[in-house]
């Protein structure tokens, strides 16, 4: 695989399933993981998918005025980190959130055995990391946006200043209007 080249399962243009708001999610090509039964078991495969320039992946993804961010599943994103930090650079730079769903968790690709200066990298331009093996007896389709009851979403930036995994709050919309007394 060239260097400036992503291997991808595909994308989806407008998820509005894979994190808050509108999302240009990609799915990347790659897993070592082999979870008995994951959602896409097609993107296992590490010779499969498809070649994409980093840069057209990025323009793609910026043609969209009305997304609220990006996300990076799979397969595993973070078996691609180094192609993927000019993505999530390039978001960030654009305004838009970051979400990268794993099976690793927080603690295994910060100081872990997942660990290494691209991943690292990866995770720190990440907002939120949806983390942890799938396991088919933690299912739940009630959950919102991760499918089992053993993932986490994890804040990553205060996760990072406190040394130790910091569960996402989602924001209340609305929360702190008042209504007028007239």
């Amino acid at each position: 695989m060239a260097s400036d080249k992503l291997k991808i399962a595909g994308t989806v243009h407008d998820s509005i399933v894979d994190g808050p708001g509108i999302r240009f999610t990609i799915f990347t090509q790659g897993c070592e993981h082999n979870c008995p039964g994951c959602h896409n078991p097609q993107t296992h495969p590490l010779n499969g998918g498809k070649e994409i320039a980093v840069d057209e992946l990025i323009a793609e993804m910026l043609k969209n005025p009305l997304l609220d961010g990006v996300t990076l599943s799979g397969g595993e994103p973070f078996l691609q980190a180094d192609k993927l930090c000019p993505v999530a650079r390039a978001a960030k730079h654009s305004g838009l959130t970051v979400w990268t769903y794993s099976g690793w968790t927080f603690e295994q690709l910060w100081t872990g055995e997942a660990s290494d200066d691209c991943r690292r990298e990866l995770l720190a331009l990440t907002d939120v990391l949806v983390d942890g093996p799938f396991i088919l007896s933690e299912r739940s389709r009630e959950l919102k946006w991760c499918g089992r009851r053993n993932q986490r979403l994890i804040d990553v930036q205060n996760s990072i200043d406190r040394g130790e995994a910091v569960l996402y709050v989602p924001p209340v919309y609305g929360a702190d209007f008042e209504i007028p007394k007239w």
